[in-house]
């Protein structure tokens, strides 16, 4: 495998974490008023993208191979609880 189809695996592996990332992030304040935690939508972003990845890879080591729908849920469980504690409101 040469470098760069290494990197388009890569880039492949980490795109649905950073996608799903960036998408609660940005769903985030339609859907709740509270004044957020974490209020920079990149910050939010970078950490559900961070907690993503943990998902998906811990995913490729249980399983031994990507892609699995056991993987991605737990990708979307994993997100949606970080971006829960992101925005859990100020008072």
């Amino acid at each position: 495998m040469g470098p760069l189809d290494l990197l388009n695996h890569l880039l492949n592996f980490l795109a649905p974490a950073v996608a799903v990332g960036l998408v609660l992030a940005v769903a985030t304040p339609i859907f709740n008023r509270k004044k957020l935690a974490i209020r920079s939508v990149a910050a939010q972003t970078a950490i559900n993208s961070i907690v993503g990845v943990l998902a998906l890879a811990l995913g490729l080591w249980f399983f031994g191979r990507d892609g699995k729908m056991a993987s991605y849920g737990a990708l979307v469980a994993a997100v949606a609880a970080s971006q829960w504690w992101a925005a859990r409101g100020r008072r």
